[in-house]
């Protein structure tokens, strides 16, 4: 898999598409979770984008602090269900953190995880923080690394 990073308007027409119906795959439809996926926020991410063969297959945003905690962000964590056998997640989150180090001047990142996933990330170095909460409906934890 082949990582890139652009910010909003370095997006190809195509990729804000693969995008959006990834997002929507998941997020809407796998998880069941009726919810506004399009919020205004991408344009101030970072995108960082997993292509294997030329097709979107993982993806996150990632914000600076203050722009969605006080700390650099990292959201909206996917890969597409037939290729999560790979473990393509560890990489995603890998080059996410680098990307965070590289572009912004905090390395303390904080995400919203859910809950289920919460070993996935400690294997990542981040720590629960504060008690459960729901977000759109699904259980969700902060977490600091």
């Amino acid at each position: 898999m082949v990582f890139e990073v652009k910010n909003f308007d370095d997006l190809t027409k195509k990729e804000l598409y693969e995008i959006l119906r990834l997002r929507s795959e998941v997020f809407v439809v796998e998880q069941d979770c009726v919810y506004q996926d399009i919020d205004n926020k991408d344009y101030k991410a970072l995108h960082v984008i997993g292509k294997k063969e030329g097709n979107i297959i993982a993806y996150t945003r990632l914000f600076d602090g203050g722009d969605y905690f006080d700390t650099p962000s990292i959201g909206r964590v996917v890969v597409k269900e037939e290729q999560r056998k790979y473990k393509y997640g560890h990489q995603l989150m890998e080059a996410s953190i680098e990307a965070i180090l590289q572009n912004y001047d905090n390395s303390t990142i904080t995400i919203s995880a859910q809950k289920y996933l919460i070993k996935f990330y400690e294997n990542l170095g981040f720590k629960t923080i504060g008690e459960t909460y729901l977000e759109d409906g699904i259980p969700h934890i902060r977490m600091i690394r």
